[in-house]
């Protein structure tokens, strides 16, 4: 039978507008210059912080139509000519970690990502995963998995610098810890073995992630917190990332 056309119309109009409130907006993100250089040590108290403001709290990959995260994470960043420099604190009452090799496949650990896409209008971008050993995996995406792309693990961040500063135990259970904080110093030049990514100035904008894969002991599961959600459970869709600003 012959639908009516303004029944048609109406139908795929509700059927978009659900779609829509299924997908969650990216959120954004100011970045201002730090005046001085930050001293990487993964202790958070170096005075530039102070005037830098957290990200909301992590969600659910999916969104918030997702049971809340059972521990708190959030981030924040500055830059200056040198550096893109990315801050974390990881509630966490047991931290753990047993990679200490690089660029082994960080997530089987309870890890904090960071993904970069410097240069918005194409496919290409840059992963980096730390655990509380300061262990890190990095790699370069030509284009995402979904679209063909294959992981270029050869590539490395030259010049990176992270810290973990851990508040309690690790690899502990006797014990009840306040969780990790981390530090990146991201060299803004680190991408030129693969592309050419100019230096950000006020106005700049680049799309960024921030994803937290976290084990509970006994679940083969593993539960994916994001700064920005996805609405899917995949980090490697880059349009889904929030917005970097640079101011």
């Amino acid at each position: 039978m012959t639908r009516p056309l303004g029944l048609l119309c109406l139908t795929t109009l509700i059927a978009l507008c659900a779609h829509a409130q299924a997908t969650p907006a990216p959120l954004s993100y100011d970045c201002y210059r730090a005046k001085t250089p930050i001293r990487i040590d993964g202790e958070l108290d170096d005075p530039a912080w102070k005037k830098a403001k957290w990200t909301s709290e992590f969600v659910d990959i999916e969104g918030a139509a997702k049971p809340k995260p059972r521990f708190r994470t959030r981030a924040k960043m500055l830059y200056d000519d040198k550096y893109l420099y990315i801050a974390a604190e990881l509630e966490e009452p047991n931290v753990t970690g047993t990679l200490t090799k690089h660029d082994s496949v960080i997530f089987k650990d309870n890890d904090f990502e960071v993904f970069i896409k410097p240069l918005p209008e194409t496919e290409s971008y840059y992963e980096f995963e730390m655990n509380a050993l300061n262990t890190g995996w990095d790699l370069f995406l030509p284009k995402p998995y979904n679209a063909g792309g294959k992981a270029d693990n050869a590539w490395d961040i030259a010049g990176l610098k992270t810290a973990v500063a851990m508040q309690g135990t690790l690899n502990s259970s006797g014990d009840t810890d306040r969780g990790w904080t981390l530090e990146i110093a991201y060299p803004l030049i680190a991408f030129n073995s693969r592309q050419q990514v100019p230096l950000p100035k006020t106005g700049t904008v680049w799309r960024i992630n921030f994803s937290r894969v976290e084990w509970t002991p006994g679940n083969p599961k593993e539960d994916n917190w994001v700064w920005s959600p996805q609405g899917v459970i995949n980090m490697h869709v880059p349009e889904r990332w929030g917005y970097l600003h640079f101011r």
